[in-house]
Formats: structure tokens, sequence, C-alpha cells
């Protein structure tokens, strides 16, 4: 089996399409497949290249991933870190992915990773170009988001939606990450639609010892992006209303992050903030929390069927989690019995963060989260799932 992944993000960046992408495609090539990646060279979060040129990659030059898989860079646009930079530049990546997608050895199957709009554009034309099947993987409500944040008016909009309904339909695989969002395809008439959630790999995530049971503060972590999805302005205002009882650290990076730390400074909030972690950093500061807080804006309805893919980290590494979700995410906290749900207003927040510090116990989740992990998003499971419907896909031929 020869695979071509067409994504706007992939190692040695750390973000969603990474992780999900480079589990999988370990398990791929452990199975003997040949897999390869069309992905920008690495230059996020910053809008540029922050890596030497060997590490972050050079744009046309293939090179070789950690699993074997071949990986082949297209130049970035160099922009800010607002909606609009990143548009631009997804869409000047997807315009060389076209060519770069082109000039690989033909796959058996294609696979786009979404929500990188221009880059579904770009593996379209591709698959139609070389005659292969697409599958689809939308990791998000796409283009039901768009519609909630209203990132295109007018005809525009109507436009984006009829483009991104249309490339779905046309494909030979939607793959979704929740069961909601794929109930939400099938109810407008898709069938061709599975669903494989994220996972994790919990080999890669220690189970960490419990929280202490004595602290001065509630120690309260948010790590991952800092964009309009997560609305965290609520977290920081209750870190406000709490002061004398919580400290919280924000850890990473996005379109909201300056607009964030000047809130935290005009509230004068007990609130640290720091650069996106890596590695063995990244476990500091999870060893360092008593909370984590997972968050998605609750005035999207699209936030009913999404998941952020945090949410299983957290779970896996013992944390206890503050969950200010909807939908899907809310039943996967209440299940795993690792955390609690919260409505999104800074009052409810801040209370339920006190109470923890009053009751440390409460943090005490113990092997819950993990073990609910290691049943029900299992990653060897879903990768052996995710590589049936490939074979599927490939063995059936390009239908569409």
């Amino acid at each position: 089996m020869r695979v071509l992944l067409l994504t706007h993000s992939y190692s040695p960046e750390h973000s969603p399409p990474e992780r999900r992408w480079t589990q999988f495609i370990r398990m791929f090539r452990a199975d003997g497949w040949d897999v390869d990646v069309v992905a920008p060279v690495a230059h996020a979060p910053h809008g540029r290249r922050v890596l030497p040129k060997h590490i972050s990659g050079r744009a046309f030059r293939p090179d070789m991933g950690k699993y074997g898989e071949r990986i082949l860079r297209v130049p970035f646009l160099w922009h800010r870190t607002t909606r609009l930079g990143r548009l631009l530049d997804h869409c000047f990546s997807a315009a060389a992915s076209i060519l770069a997608g082109l000039s690989t050895k033909r796959p058996d199957v294609l696979i786009v990773t979404v929500p990188s709009l221009p880059i579904m554009g770009a593996a379209f034309i591709v698959s139609r170009l070389r005659r292969v099947p697409l599958i689809v993987d939308m990791r998000d409500a796409w283009p039901d988001i768009a519609r909630d944040a209203r990132l295109v008016h007018g005809g525009a909009k109507s436009l984006a939606e009829t483009v991104i309904v249309a490339i779905q339909q046309k494909a030979d695989l939607v793959v979704t990450v929740t069961e909601g969002f794929a109930k939400t395809l099938r109810n407008r008439g898709m069938s061709h639609v599975a669903t494989i959630s994220n996972g994790i790999d919990t080999a890669t995530r220690k189970l960490l010892p419990p929280p202490p049971a004595e602290s001065d503060r509630l120690e309260v972590l948010y790590l991952g992006n800092h964009g309009e999805s997560q609305r965290l302005d609520t977290i920081i205002h209750a870190a406000s209303l709490a002061r004398d009882h919580v400290h919280l650290t924000m850890v990473g990076h996005g379109v909201q992050r300056r607009a964030l730390m000047e809130l935290a400074r005009k509230l004068d909030a007990p609130v640290t903030f720091h650069e996106p972690a890596l590695g063995q950093e990244v476990m500091e500061h999870y060893r360092a929390a008593d909370t984590c807080v997972v968050s998605l804006r609750d005035d999207w309805k699209s936030f009913e069927t999404t998941v952020p893919s945090k949410t299983y980290e957290v779970l896996a590494v013992g944390r206890h989690v503050t969950g200010i979700v909807l939908g899907e995410a809310r039943d996967i906290i209440e299940a795993s019995g690792a955390g609690t749900v919260v409505p999104s207003n800074a009052k409810s927040v801040a209370e339920m963060w006190c109470a923890l510090q009053a009751d440390r116990s409460l943090l005490l989740t113990g092997t819950s989260g993990r073990d609910w992990v290691e049943t029900t998003v299992n990653i060897a499971a879903l990768s052996s799932e995710y590589g049936r419907l490939i074979t599927m896909v490939s063995e059936k031929g390009l239908v569409k």
C-alpha cells in the first residue's frame, strides 16, 4: 500500500495534525506501507522559520521522517499570527502542494487532513489529476465552524460552504474524529462517512503522581492554542475572581495571545504565560498542575460535536480536567470520571476552582482517565481500523 498525505503541519512542528498523523504513520510503516507526506517547511507557531534548515526542511527537497516516511516540503509565506496571515500562508502552501503532490510516486490513496481549507482544495485537484481515491480527514466540523466563526461573509460565505460540501460529497471517504459530526454529515445525505477519533499512545505519556494533598493555592494549567475557539478570556477572568486561591499558567501560542496577556495585565490576574512547550517540558508543566483546562466556546453550535485533542493527553497523564465544553467533549470527561464540567462563565469556573482548593481530595482522579483512554481511544486499535478503511477505499478505486 502506498499512501500520500497532504497536510498543513507536520513534524518537527507540534500541532494537532502532527500528533494525529505521526501516530498513524508509525503504525502504517510497521505494517510495511509506503507513506509520502507533503507539508510546508516547518514555520509554526510564529509564521517564520525558527529551526535550522536541516531540521525544518528545505522547499521541494525530500527528506526522511522518523518512521521512514518520505517528506516533501513546500514553501511557506512569512506572516504574522493573525487570521488573515494564516489564511494567506495556507493558500500559498496549498498551491505549492499541488505541484509537490503531482511529483511523488502515484499513490493508492490520497489523504488530506483538514481544517486547513486551502489544502483540502489542493488535495481534491491532485486526486483528480492523478485519478486516485481521496480520503478527507475532517478533524473539525467544517463548514459548520466557518459559519459559526463568520470567517467569510456574503457571497464568499456561500461559495466557501459550497466548495467544502462539494469536496466532502465527491471524496471517496470522509473520516471524522467524533460520532456527532459523522451523524451531521449523514443527515446531509453523505453515506461515505466513518469515525476514527483522535487517540494517544499512553507509552509516550506516563501516569503522573497525584498533586500534593496540601498547597497554598490551586495550580491551574492551560496548554494549547490561544485562539478564538477557546474563549480563554473566561479563565483569565476566573483567575482574577479567585486570585486568593488560584494561579493560572498558560502555555502556547495563537492569534489571541497578545490580547490575553494584556487582559491579564489589566486585571492584575495571577496568570503566568509561557511559550509553546516541547517534549519533557510538556510533562513538567503537567506535573506542576493540579487541574488542566480543556475549553471551547459555548456559542458555536459546531463545538457540540468537537473534542479538543488535548483532552486525551490530560486524561492519560492522570490530571484532573477542568472541562469548559459541550456535547461530545463533555460526555467524554464525565464518562472518564476524571474531571469536572463547568459552564463557560468566569464566576462558575472561579467557584469550582475554589471548591477544588478547599477540598483537594477532589483532584485525585487515580487511573480513571488513563483507563478510559486505553480502553476507548487506543492508538493501535484506531490505526488498525483506519488501515482497514484505507485498504477498502484503495480496492474500491475512484468511484466519485
